[in-house]
């Protein structure tokens, strides 16, 4: 539950620091963009900005041999699965790689989808602000969840 708090935060933090407006959090037609329970992208414009955006990313997460490993997937521009992996190693350093496929599992790997949703036009908030909400779910024989907002 707490890696589950942890990733939720992170996203919301990923997710204000964006320009306000920027694609990324954007609500292109309506009131709501993204979903919590189906993994969402969408083409959003904004000026003259287009950009393919994801509402959904896998984070694995491995402590084997003392490393700290974090593989989060996405999409990429043309639509194609990309996988990001962070090595976090007991020295200190850090390698990031980026791959079109998912790094072979290990035993201690531990997987969790997210999926946000960004909301405008929330009845008593004042115009111009907007909610994200992100449920972090954990996968595999014992599912849970972990769901945080927060308004910007």
């Amino acid at each position: 539950m707490s890696t589950e708090a942890l990733l939720a935060s992170e996203k919301l933090d990923d997710l204000n620091r964006y320009p306000y407006n920027d694609p990324a959090i954007a609500v292109p037609v309506g009131n709501i963009a993204g979903s919590l329970t189906v993994d969402t992208t969408a083409t959003v414009t904004v000026g003259a900005v287009t950009e393919n955006v994801d509402y959904f990313d896998k984070v694995q997460i491995s402590s084997g041999n003392g490393n700290m490993v974090e593989t989060v997937s996405g999409k990429d521009a043309g639509g194609n699965s990309v996988f990001i992996t962070t090595r976090h190693a007991p020295d200190g350093s850090i390698t990031i790689t980026t791959s079109a496929g998912a790094p072979a599992a290990t035993p201690d790997m531990l997987t969790f989808t997210r999926h946000w949703v960004i909301e405008a036009n929330i009845a008593g908030v004042p115009a111009g602000v907007r909610r994200f909400t992100v449920l972090v779910t954990l996968q595999g024989t014992t599912p849970s969840t972990f769901q945080s907002s927060m308004l910007r």
